[in-house]
């Protein structure tokens, strides 16, 4: 290296455990932003967001491409970037209906 070039600059959204920003958007289209560790379990997210729109845990599902999160998953478990979305559902049960 010349003494001309600077050494690059470490991205901080590459570090080790920097927090991200990651939406979480509803089937209405309604998004709610988080900033999370990417070694904290999405649960807690999942957590403050069913307490945020006064849901229980239990009736909604969490998913990200595509893919239902898993209780040990974390962001970095799952290469989540800056600015993803997690999208939300109404978790539904039965789904029969006679005519």
């Amino acid at each position: 290296m010349s003494d001309n070039e600077a050494a690059p600059e470490p991205k901080p959204e590459l570090e080790g455990n920097a927090p991200i920003s990651v939406k979480v958007v509803a089937s209405t289209g309604e998004e709610v932003f988080f900033k999370i560790k990417r070694s904290t379990k999405l649960t807690k997210l999942q957590g403050a967001y069913a307490n945020k729109v006064g849901k229980d845990m239990n009736s909604i599902r969490f998913l990200y491409d595509g893919q239902r999160i898993q209780e040990d998953d974390t962001p970095a478990t799952l290469g989540m970037e800056e600015g993803d979305a997690i999208d939300v559902m109404v978790e539904q049960v039965g789904g029969y209906r006679s005519s």
